[in-house]
């Protein structure tokens, strides 16, 4: 019998090397004939063949399981013929946590998922303990299994790598908050909320916000740590003398003045990673100097720099509600002017209204390009200045244009970007080299 992966981006490919290692039989299959990692496959592999463009009904027949590539959604057709010939769906995860020997730290979120598993990595390190970092961020979790294993592997996950996962039994885990995001794949917000829970099924220690509801854990576990803004949670946040503090059962531990990372949404981030690293038994001055010296990932409220008295930030990576409603109020709250944002892409059937209470409150002008732009522009009409932009180039002029000092230029789209960029990189990227053009460098 044959393993077939359905799908050669970088997880398909990661699989097709776990499973050259393990010399159990695989095929490759993807519907696009140029699938992102194709040329490396090649290079890897020039002796294994795929099959692109139609999908082969016949190689099910030889099938023992399918590896499903995160995102990648089956025509009903398809996915019905799979279930006739009872052939189990998994995904890479699934794969991993079959031969992992290390406990795992499983990380997942509508957003922050990447920072707060790089904080938890990046305290690891600081205590010279051997932790290993991937999954949805970085090197695919396949491609972290070594031998000997490292003390934790820390793995940021997604909800459709959480779907195809069954095994998975992590020594902590987390749901960091929720907010509606690939509504267009999972069609509801229960069905969305049921993937991110998964997370918690079987493991040792669950984190949650509990400031979110819907991250409290449905299943069972034997011990639950809470976080969040208010001292009635394990870690939180506590206010003295006109200073804020990340604390833990009342006991401070670090003022946020001293993180690099701005804005009460990293202040809660850094309160999950202190959860999360509370299970390591890791010396407190360790997690502290990694929060300390964490400048945050690219395209994350990145600050790009100040322009006339203007802070520019970009935030290409928020391509959901939640996200562009965290970095709003995030850094709506640290100016004495106001935000111009700019947004737009596509909505994955969000809903626009949401954002109606952070924009009346920090925004003055709304910047919007891209697919849904209309969309956006009638869910918030009345709530501040709206101007339609061609591009980002656009954008970045008429923002240059109308900010005075004191006030945020903020890129955070809550939409994806496949629309007009790459992908949220290149998106980043383009408005990075506006601003440098603007600031004349």
């Amino acid at each position: 019998m044959t393993m077939i992966i359905l799908g050669l981006g970088n997880t398909g490919l990661s699989c097709a090397r776990f499973f050259s290692r393990e010399k159990i039989p695989f095929q490759i299959i993807d519907t696009r004939e140029n699938p992102p990692s194709l040329s490396q496959f090649k290079l890897e592999f020039p002796d294994t063949p795929c099959f692109l463009g139609n999908f082969y009904e016949s190689i099910l027949e030889k099938a023992s399981e399918i590896i499903l590539s995160p995102g990648l959604a089956l025509p009903d057709s398809v996915l019905k013929k799979i279930q006739e010939k009872k052939i189990n769906i998994i995904g890479d995860i699934e794969l991993f946590v079959r031969q992992a020997k290390a406990p795992i730290i499983a990380i997942t979120g509508s957003n922050a998922k990447g920072t707060v598993t790089t904080l938890v990595g990046n305290m690891l390190s600081a205590a010279n303990r051997k932790g290993l970092v991937g999954g949805n961020i970085g090197v695919p979790a396949l491609d972290l299994l070594t031998n000997p294993p490292p003390e934790f592997y820390v793995l940021e996950l997604s909800s459709f790598q959480l779907e195809t996962t069954q095994s998975l039994k992590a020594h902590a885990a987390t749901v960091l908050n929720i907010s509606p995001d690939h509504l267009d794949r999972h069609l509801t917000l229960e069905n969305y909320i049921s993937s991110k829970q998964r997370i918690y099924k079987n493991c040792k220690t669950a984190i949650y916000n509990g400031d979110d509801m819907a991250t409290i854990p449905h299943y069972s576990v034997s011990k639950k740590i809470t976080f969040g803004a208010s001292s009635e949670f394990d870690f939180h946040l506590l206010s003295e003398k006109n200073e804020i503090y990340l604390a833990e059962h009342h006991e401070k531990l670090l003022p946020v003045i001293e993180l690099k990372i701005s804005g009460k949404h990293n202040w809660l981030n850094a309160l999950a990673a202190l959860a999360l690293a509370s299970t390591m038994d890791l010396p407190r001055q360790a997690k502290l100097t990694a929060l300390q010296t964490f400048s945050g990932l690219p395209h994350r409220c990145q600050w790009l720099g100040n322009l006339n008295g203007v802070h520019w930030y970009d935030d290409s990576k928020g391509t959901n509600i939640g996200s562009t409603l965290a970095a709003i109020q995030g850094l709506g709250t640290t100016t004495s002017g106001k935000i111009i944002l700019i947004a737009g892409g596509v909505g994955k059937g969000a809903d626009f209204e949401l954002l109606k209470e952070p924009v009346l409150s920090h925004v003055k002008t709304l910047l919007l390009l891209g697919q849904d732009a209309p969309l956006i522009a009638d869910a918030l009409k009345g709530c501040c200045e709206i101007i339609h932009v061609r591009d980002l180039e656009e954008a970045s002029r008429v923002a240059f244009k109308i900010s005075k000092s004191g006030d945020i230029v903020l890129l955070s789209p809550a939409c994806a970007s496949l629309d007009m960029f790459k992908d949220y990189h290149h998106r980043g990227e383009v408005f990075a080299r506006c601003f440098r053009a603007l600031r004349g460098t």
